[in-house]
């Protein structure tokens, strides 16, 4: 399948992007390499393959949670653009 100007034209429409003239080819190009890509990808032979959704069995895997004292507090802050009362000040993000 090849994709036309005037194809290019209308995605950019309907994607309100404002293409260039010298940029129509270069999307030309690409969206063509895409869709060449997707045909390849779409006739893999996928016969006598087993159906696999992950390689383990391994789901909603977390760290512990722990507490962790730091030692230098005052070398953390010193990063800090501003503080109150040893914390770090942020701005207000609830009206």
């Amino acid at each position: 399948m090849k994709v036309s100007r005037e194809e290019i034209l209308h995605i950019a429409k309907l994607a309100n992007l404002n293409l260039k003239e010298e940029e129509i080819d270069t999307y030309l190009i690409h969206l063509q390499d895409i869709l060449n890509f997707a045909n390849i990808v779409s006739n893999a032979p996928v016969e006598n393959l087993d159906e696999t959704i992950g390689v383990n069995d391994n789901f909603n895997v977390f760290r512990k949670d722990e507490v962790k004292v730091f030692e230098d507090n005052n070398a953390l802050l010193e990063n800090a653009p501003e503080k109150e009362r040893n914390m770090f000040k942020i701005p207000k993000v609830i009206q």
